[in-house]
């Protein structure tokens, strides 16, 4: 008599569960911040500046020099690096998507002229041209977010052109072609729906990257608003009190990490959950 296996439901990976704990705590908390935090965390309070953390239910994370509370800053100003991160990677990847699809579908002179302005764009260095362009265009949150679609796009279109070329040649698309399939039908319902899983884990972990490197601007004094709440910005105002108030700049440093990390982890279960191959 055999014996009948008992089935066991496989456990979700480590990277889903954590990284969508992270992430998805991050974003409700940011999304909630209007009904937290009405005064968007710009309430002063110079009797109770710098204020140690977990000394008063009324200021949990403390204080800032000019007695704000650290933790509405710290949720309220995850809005902007999140818009940031999550709008200019859409851009990107739109505009990217489509200018590999025309290089790689259609080859010839519109691919040789478009990956030549992708090999230019690649060789500049990005924090001097971030710093040139902001110079003259002047900072703030659309500026940001359109510098960071016009330099990251070519990540996408080298990505798509290559996925394309190796699409192009295969027996559905030929089928497609003797069918007479018009062009944008064959780039719409047969090479897009294949392209659509490496854009989504390239997308993914951009989203972190652009956190990083708003945050990054921010504290350089080339990015956002001072005045508007941002991690990049917390960083910047408490690096002179890191001695005597380590928590105005730990905290938005945390919550840099945690949102990066989160989306990272995510990113990294997109890429093995829709890798043909695994």
């Amino acid at each position: 008599m055999t014996m009948q296996k008992k089935y066991i439901p496989k456990q979700p990976p480590l990277e889903l569960w954590l990284g969508s704990l992270l992430t998805g705590s991050m974003m409700l908390l940011v999304l909630c911040s209007p009904w937290l935090f009405p005064d968007g965390g710009e309430s002063m309070n110079l009797a109770a500046r710098l204020t140690p953390p977990f000394t008063s239910w009324s200021h949990v994370l403390g204080t800032d020099p000019l007695g704000r509370d650290v933790l509405a800053r710290v949720i309220v100003g995850g809005r902007v690096s999140l818009l940031v991160g999550i709008v200019s990677v859409i851009g990107a990847a739109s505009v990217g998507t489509m200018i590999g699809l025309i290089a790689g579908y259609y080859r010839g002179f519109w691919e040789m002229f478009l990956m030549r302005c992708v090999d230019v764009q690649l060789a500049l260095p990005f924090i001097l041209i971030a710093i040139t362009f902001i110079s003259i265009l002047g900072g703030g949150l659309a500026n940001i977010i359109f510098f960071m679609v016009i330099s990251q796009w070519v990540q996408y279109a080298r990505l798509v052109r290559g996925l394309v070329m190796s699409l192009r040649d295969r027996e559905f698309i030929q089928a497609a072609h003797a069918l007479g399939a018009r062009d944008s039908l064959i780039i719409r319902r047969h090479l897009l729906p294949n392209l659509i899983g490496p854009v989504i884990v390239l997308t993914t972990l951009n989203v972190a990257n652009n956190i990083l490197l708003e945050s990054s601007l921010t504290f350089l004094g080339i990015g956002v608003d001072p005045m508007t709440p941002s991690w990049g910005g917390m960083l910047a105002d408490g690096r002179t009190y890191l001695q005597t108030a380590w928590w105005v700049s730990v905290y938005p440093g945390l919550a840099i990490m945690l949102c990066v990390l989160g989306l990272n982890l995510l990113g990294d279960w997109l890429r093995d959950k829709l890798d043909p191959t695994s």
